[in-house]
Parts: structure tokens; C-alpha cells; sequence
């Protein structure tokens, strides 16, 4: 890879530059252009002599060309940093809203995903997503989604540390992908193949050498008028027999090999990990594969980019004429095959790699921007946290509170008034485990938890195809979670104004039967309710404890602190809050 500049400061001037450049190049590269074609027609018309400075001109165009391209490399690369600053800013203040927001990934069946904002408009995704590919969003969703497993989360969570430190390197892998990847073709199909083995016979090895030779030693005999060119159509015609042996498998290549600039994101992207210096145990086993002895990683894919060119440029009108006289797809052929013969089966495993450090890059770039920096802590039994505030809202403005719930206080009750923070608690939980799990820090002073696994019912809407209500909806995802928990398995859950959808008497009842069932399990997790009735169960239940959120009440306003508080909620604020939205009471006479 050339040394490009991946600083992300003065851009402005630094594209000025490089756009001066590349227009001053590609002046240059159109006058030696008309130069190599005069002296090409001139050399074929006056004297073979000639062809020396047509040859001369053809290697000073070349250079042109690239020279001309990495510029416009540099430029792409350029407005990628541009991009990500602009992206970086809106991340920071929580300005969410024109990111891609995952929607895809939205599942509504999943224990946690669909209540705590991980996908869909403001959301963790928007937060996280650095990914360029398909396949990189897909595993960033599906490593979110994932279950808990805190001994891979320890070994991710070094990784992305680490990462966190390189700045310029997230800087430059991340530029790349943004300012070339493309999927003009799926993975899939140019992978499978690389896998396929391309057969060579005799009779092309040969006729690989004899074309080009006989080739030009009868342009010479024709152009000295020492045999008639008729001879010339015979050479031709016999050329296309050896030319169709080639051809179907020379049009596979042209079909599967991915763009130019899908391969010069991988190129650029091994050229950069190549160089990287990496501590941590995970990130150093991801770079191995690509730290081949015998031909560098980044080295393959300019071969194969090479290749590429050659193959896909086929039908040009300057190569036609070539191949024709000279044979030139038997000897491509034949590169072809001994490339993948060496290496296809090791280039065929690179995308999948790369997929994976885009996550890793996400994850880095997460702690870069926006990481909470909190201390993950190990805790035997249950979960605790000191100061834990929500990732998506502005650090400035969000209500940091201490939280803990162990094997003496197995449930947690959770009162409290109308928008005073309960759910917001609940998701600021759920999504610091969520975060510790991906192998983040927690946006917290110290958070941790024990080996649980994470259950949420809290956004349980109908769905008129399947004739299903809100209430059903609910109790679907308490049947699971009941279902999961008998079966022996240790559960945090965070179930919000549980069964809400039916009046008040069944309510308490049901919600009161299923903190028993729930009793002397493995599980632990909050309730929250406005039934204060259900607080009472504290005096009954030693595993049950009472919190709340508080509001201070005015005369036109209310005042809220959110912050958790020990007990239940001495008074509510419907009443008060209808008043304010326009609902008159009359006074009873």
C-alpha cells in the first residue's frame, strides 16, 4: 500500500492539494497519451526504430496512471475522514437520528433485543456501527444479540481496550472501507471460486509460449513482405481453436473476481494490519492468518487485483487484436491457474476475517468516540453497579444512580410516579449488561455481574395479523421467561409495569402469584408497577425489597430528580400530570 495520510485534521486544504494534483496528472496522462499513439502509428508507418520511444511513452503513461490513482486514492480517503468526523460529532452529542439505525435487526421474539433500544432510531447500533460490509453489519448485530458470556467478553473486552489506544490505526482502517468498498458481487460466489480447482493441459502450456513467439516472428515476416499476409488470418483462425479451450473458464474468473475496488479495500486493509503492532492474545491470533511467511496477505490480493484486470478487460478494443495475434489468454490462463493452485484456498478465508475486524474495529472505535470507561467488576451472584448512567442519552444531562441486587435480595419492586425514570432505570441496566457482554466498558464507575443470562418484557404490543393482543403479548413473554427459569437457568430479568393490560384486582393478583412462582429459583430481576398493594409484599417476603422514583409536585409544574430510592413511592402523579395536559376535575359538591 502507498504511504497514504490518514490524519483527520485540515482536510479542507489537504483536499485543495490533492485535487490540484490529480488535475495537473491527468493533463499529463491525456498529452502522453497522444504522444505513445503518434509514435506508435509512426514506428508501424516510418521505422520500427521508433518503437523504442513508443515503448519509452508507454512506461511513462503507466506511471501516470498510478500516480494519478493513488491521488484519487488519497482524495477518497480524504472525504472518508471528512464523513467520520461529521459522524463522530453526531454520536458524541447523541444525534442519532440520520445513522443507520439496524432496523433489520429488530426482533421482537429475542429475550432483550427489542425492549432496550439496541436496534431502530436512537439506538445502540447507530452508537457502535462502524461496519462498511454486509456480512460486518450482520455479525455486529448478531454479537449484540448474543448471549452472555462473560469469559469471551473479558477477552474482547482487552481487545477493544487496546484498540481504543490506536487511533490513527481505527482512523485508517476505517477510512478505507468508507471511502472503496462496494458490493457490486456477492463474497459468496467469487469465494466458492477461489475453492474450485482449475484444470491446465499440456497442449495450453505449450501453445502459451508458441503463440506469442510465433506471433511476432510473423508480424516481422509479414512487415519485411518475406511471406504474404494472407498468412496472417490463417495464424488467426487456428489461434481461436487453442483461444476456446480457455475461454469458458476465463469468463467464470471475469464473472466472480470482485471488483477493483472491493479488492483494493481488502489490499489496503491487510496492509495496514500487517503493519500493526498488536499485544492483546485475541487481537494477535485475528492478525496470524495474515501474517504469511512466504507472500504478504495485501501482496495476494494485487496479484489477484492483477489478474482481475487483465481477465475483466478481455473485450477492450486494444486487447482483442493482442490476444488474437499473440495468443495472450492461454499464457493469463495459465497465470491464473498456478495462482490459485498456490493460493486460492488461503485468500478464500481473508473476507471472512476481515468481517470479523470490523467488529473488532466497531468495538474500538465505540471506546474511542464514546466508550463509558467504567470499571467491569467481578461479582459472584447477582449484579451490582455504582454510578450506572444510559449510553444513549448525553452524559451531561443523564442521572447517574448505585445500584446492587444479590442472593439476599432476589427481587427488586420498583414504584414510582409517571415519567419519573423507572423504565429508563430498567434499560440502563439492561443495556450495561449488554454493553459489558460485547465487551465494552459500562458507562458507570464499576458495574458487573454474575454468569446470568438476560430476559426483558417490557415493549409488548399487539399484532392484528396474528390476532394477537397487547395482554397476550405480555403474558407470552412471561410464560418464557417462567419456562426458562424452571428449567434450572439463571435469569436477570427486567419486567416493566407488568401485566398492565387488565384491571386492577387480577393485576395485583397475577403479579403477586408470580413473584412467589419466582421465589427460591435461580433467578433475580426488577419488577416495576404502579400497584403500590404489591409493595406490602416486602414485610411478607424476605427476598422481595421496595424502590422508587420520586416527583415533587407544584402548581404548574413537576419536578423530577431521578434518582432510585430505597422504599416505596409515597405518593403518585397521574392526577397532577392529566391537570397539566388540559383534563379538568370537578370538585365534588
Amino acid at each position: 500500500m502507498k504511504g497514504f495520510d490518514f490524519e483527520n485534521s485540515g482536510l479542507e486544504e489537504k483536499l485543495k492539494t490533492v485535487k490540484s494534483k490529480a488535475g495537473t496528472l491527468s493533463f499529463l496522462r491525456l498529452v502522453v497519451f497522444f504522444v505513445m499513439v503518434g509514435l506508435f502509428v509512426l514506428s508501424v508507418s516510418e521505422s520500427l526504430v521508433l518503437l523504442l520511444a513508443f515503448g519509452f511513452s508507454v512506461v511513462v503513461f503507466v506511471s501516470l496512471v498510478g500516480k494519478y490513482s493513488d491521488q484519487k486514492d488519497q482524495e477518497a480517503i480524504y472525504l472518508a475522514l471528512e464523513k467520520m468526523n461529521l459522524i463522530r460529532e453526531k454520536r458524541i452529542s447523541r444525534k442519532l437520528k440520520s445513522l443507520d439505525a439496524g432496523i433489520e435487526f429488530q426482533e421482537k421474539a429475542h429475550p432483550f433485543s427489542n425492549d432496550l433500544d439496541l436496534f431502530g432510531d436512537h439506538s445502540l447500533f447507530q452508537l457502535a456501527n462502524h461496519t462498511v460490509s454486509k456480512k460486518g453489519k450482520e455479525a455486529l448485530a448478531a454479537k449484540i444479540k448474543s448471549g452472555f458470556d462473560l469469559d469471551k467478553a473479558a477477552t474482547f473486552r482487552a481487545a477493544a481496550a487496546e484498540l481504543s489506544t490506536k487511533s490513527n490505526f481505527l482512523l485508517a482502517m476505517e477510512s478505507i472501507g468508507l471511502a472503496f468498498y462496494n458490493e457490486e458481487k456477492s463474497n459468496s460466489g467469487w469465494i466458492k471460486w477461489l475453492e474450485e480447482e482449475d484444470k491446465s493441459t499440456g497442449l495450453i502450456s505449450i501453445f502459451a509460449f508458441v503463440g506469442p513467439i510465433g506471433g511476432l516472428a510473423l508480424s516481422i515476416l509479414v512487415y519485411l513482405g518475406i511471406i504474404p499476409g494472407a498468412l496472417m488470418g490463417v495464424w488467426i483462425l487456428i489461434g481461436m481453436i487453442f483461444l476456446g479451450m480457455v475461454f469458458k473458464p476465463l469468463k467464470r474468473a471475469a464473472e466472480s473476481i470482485p471488483s477493483r475496488n472491493q479488492l483494493k479495500t481488502y489490499r489496503y486493509w491487510l496492509a495496514v494490519l500487517e503493519k500493526e503492532y498488536l499485544e492483546s492474545p485475541l487481537l494477535k491470533e485475528m492478525q496470524a492468518p495474515f501474517l504469511t511467511k512466504e507472500v504478504k496477505a495485501s501482496a495476494l490480493f494485487d496479484q489477484l487485483d492483477s489478474l482481475g484486470l487483465w481477465i475483466q478487460n478481455r473485450i477492450n478494443i486494444l486487447y482483442i487484436p493482442l490476444n488474437l495475434f499473440l495468443w495472450t489468454d492461454l499464457f493469463l490462463y495459465l497465470r491464473l491457474v498456478s495462482w490459485k493452485k498456490k493460493y486460492g484456498n488461503i485468500v478464500a478465508h481473508f473476507p471472512a476475517q476481515l468481517v470479523e475486524w470490523e467488529v473488532l474495529i466497531s468495538l474500538g472505535a465505540f471506546e474511542n468516540e464514546v466508550g463509558g470507561k467504567g470499571r467491569v467488576i467481578s461479582v459472584e451472584k447477582g449484579l451490582i453497579g455504582k454510578a450506572v448512567s444510559h449510553p444513549l442519552l448525553k452524559p451531561e444531562v443523564a442521572v447517574p444512580n448505585d445500584f446492587i441486587i444479590d442472593g439476599n435480595q432476589q427481587l427488586m419492586l420498583l414504584t414510582g410516579a409517571n415519567m419519573s425514570g423507572k423504565t429508563t432505570f430498567m434499560r440502563t441496566l439492561g443495556i450495561n449488561c449488554v454493553l459489558v457482554n460485547l465487551g465494552l466498558s459500562p458507562f458507570s464507575q464499576e458495574f458487573g455481574f454474575s454468569g446470568f443470562q438476560l430476559y426483558t418484557s417490557m415493549r409488548n404490543t399487539d399484532n392484528l395479523g396474528e390476532s394477537v393482543s397487547s395482554f397476550y403479548a405480555e403474558l407470552s413473554r412471561i410464560k418464557q421467561l417462567i419456562d426458562r427459569i424452571e428449567n434450572g437457568e439463571e435469569i436477570f430479568f427486567l419486567l416493566d409495569e407488568i401485566l398492565k393490560g387488565t384491571n386492577t384486582e387480577d393485576r395485583i393478583a397475577g403479579s403477586e402469584a408470580l413473584i412467589r412462582q419466582v421465589d427460591n429459583t435461580k433467578a433475580l430481576g426488577i419488577i416495576s408497577t404502579h400497584d403500590i398493594e404489591l409493595a406490602e409484599l416486602e414485610t411478607r417476603m424476605s427476598s422481595v425489597k421496595n424502590y422508587s422514583f420520586h416527583s415533587e409536585i407544584h402548581d404548574q409544574n413537576i419536578d423530577f430528580d431521578y434518582k432510585i430510592k430505597r422504599g416505596a413511592c409515597p405518593s403518585f402523579n397521574a392526577h397532577k400530570l392529566m391537570e397539566l395536559m388540559g383534563i379538568r376535575f370537578q370538585q365534588e359538591k
